[in-house]
């Protein structure tokens, strides 16, 4: 079963979202969540663990069609990406900000592979996991 840290992965969707005219940068956000996490006073783990985890995320991410290359007219540097309708809807899921996020995130650590797209796309397919 693989296991997601899912709070750094909506960081990353939330850049992705929000990349347009900057580079995608996995390791510095890996960073900026991991000194987050120490001013709340949570373990943060191993901090170069932690970056490789991101820059792993990354490839995942865009091999399973979660992002793609930002187009040229939507503020692409060469090296950013945007969301898919399927990044879109897996941030929707993860979002911490949602209100009731904690479920999806519950059945979706109960998948074999939760980020393999069609397992994916059948899990967000369904009412009951929001």
């Amino acid at each position: 079963m693989t296991e997601y840290n899912w709070d750094l992965i909506e960081r990353l969707l939330h850049e992705v979202q929000n990349g347009a005219g900057k580079s995608f940068a996995p390791r510095a956000y890996a960073e900026e969540y991991a000194a987050a996490l120490a001013a709340e006073g949570s373990p943060i783990g191993n901090l170069d663990e932690l970056k490789t985890t991101a820059a792993d995320y990354e490839l995942v991410l865009y091999r399973g069609g979660f992002i793609e290359p930002r187009p040229e007219d939507d503020g692409s540097t060469g090296n950013n990406f945007t969301l898919t309708s399927r990044g879109a809807s897996l941030l929707a899921l993860i979002d911490s900000s949602i209100p009731g996020n904690d479920h999806p995130r519950q059945v979706l650590d109960e998948q074999v592979d939760a980020l393999d797209p069609d397992t994916f796309d059948s899990v967000a397919s369904k009412a009951q996991i929001a």
